[in-house]
């Protein structure tokens, strides 16, 4: 090619590049939502949950708006900093532990009390509706609250220590994601440890803790099936989340754009985790069969007496909730004793 024609032919690419990126900006949203969480892009919270939640909001509103996803490899990706970051307004949205930083969320704190949840749609709608209801109290008052969920009972999972027994807990240093279960593993005499979930690895393979409560998910997601061996299944506990939005920024959005996250949020997106933790956590669990390690599974009638033995702790913990400002912690443990029951008998009559 000659060169006045290779110039031209290059000026003629250039040109429909450029015509390409103006048509790419013309389409581009009017509205960008930052939201953050604290766990790595490839698990469910991003590829599941907020990257189909802000798909669904960019269709709803014809592309008016797109969501940015910042996850744990970003710098606003620390778990104690998610709710701050949305109060603040450095995020707009944001998905966080309600354990981390503690004490944060008392009243919703009791859905995490001892051998309560058992199944993840029934602990996120039972948390939910204590919300609905007015009895949450002050909880969250800083922030459009978008959703509240649980994961389903946690298991846990040792180094080289089997539990079989509530004995076996004793003198183990165990990760706690939250102050309620921190009380629960101190009354069986165990020694927790509060860490991050990035933290894990490092501390189970140093030795600094001799294991963790957590799901399926999380242990396959911070690759902690390397190193362990033993995983008890007693669905001993669960552990409460967030989605939260800032308030002025949300009130900031055109009508259209409320209407639409009104319309994926709240009872509709609660009602999804339900499913979206079977899958999650049926990726961890055959992740720890394939490295070959031990499940132990506790029977119905042996979770119960590890329940009955932890109800001093849970006596405990309730009436120091009143010190930190909730009114009537008894009745909020009743009355979500009441809806978990009710969500079992809907949605897990048949299981066993």
């Amino acid at each position: 090619m000659k060169p006045m024609k290779l110039r031209n032919t290059l000026l003629g690419l250039l040109a429909g590049a450029t015509i390409l990126a103006g048509a790419g900006m013309a389409h581009a949203a009017d509205i960008t939502l930052k939201v953050s969480h604290y766990l790595p892009p490839s698990h469910g919270f991003q590829k599941d949950f907020l990257e189909s939640w802000g798909k669904e909001l960019s269709e709803k509103t014809n592309g008016k708006v797109e969501v940015e996803i910042y996850d744990a490899t970003s710098a606003f990706g620390k778990i104690d900093r998610q709710a701050d970051q949305v109060r603040a307004g450095v995020m707009d949205m944001a998905v966080g532990l309600n354990g981390i930083p503690r004490d944060r969320y008392p009243a919703a704190s009791i859905i995490e009390l001892p051998f309560l949840v058992k199944y993840a749609d029934s602990g996120s709608e039972t948390l939910w509706t204590l919300y609905k209801e007015g009895l949450l109290g002050s909880d969250y008052k800083d922030f459009k609250l978008l959703a509240l969920f649980t994961h389903p009972g946690g298991l846990i999972h040792t180094l080289d220590n089997p539990v079989r027994t509530l004995d076996d807990l004793k003198g183990l240093r165990l990760r706690t994601p939250s102050p309620a279960i921190s009380a629960m593993l101190e009354s069986f005499g165990a020694s927790p440890v509060g860490l991050p979930p990035s933290a894990i690895y490092e501390n189970l393979q140093k030795g600094n803790i001799e294991g963790l409560v957590a799901t399926w998910d999380l242990v396959n997601a911070v690759k902690a099936n390397e190193l362990l061996k033993y995983h008890t299944d007693a669905a001993a506990y669960t552990a409460g989340f967030y989605f939260v939005m800032n308030q002025k920024k949300y009130d900031s959005l055109p009508d259209d754009v409320r209407a639409a996250i009104d319309e994926i949020s709240g009872d509709v997106l609660v009602g999804k985790f339900g499913d979206w933790w079977t899958k999650w956590e049926a990726v961890g669990k055959a992740n720890a069969e394939q490295h070959g390690n031990e499940i132990i599974t506790i029977d119905d009638a042996t979770r119960a007496q590890w329940q009955e033995a932890s109800q001093p702790m849970i006596q405990e913990y309730l009436a120091g909730l009143k010190e930190k400002g909730v009114s009537d912690p008894d009745a909020i443990y009743k009355r979500a004793q009441e809806l978990i029951a009710e969500f079992d008998a809907k949605y897990h009559a048949g299981d066993k």
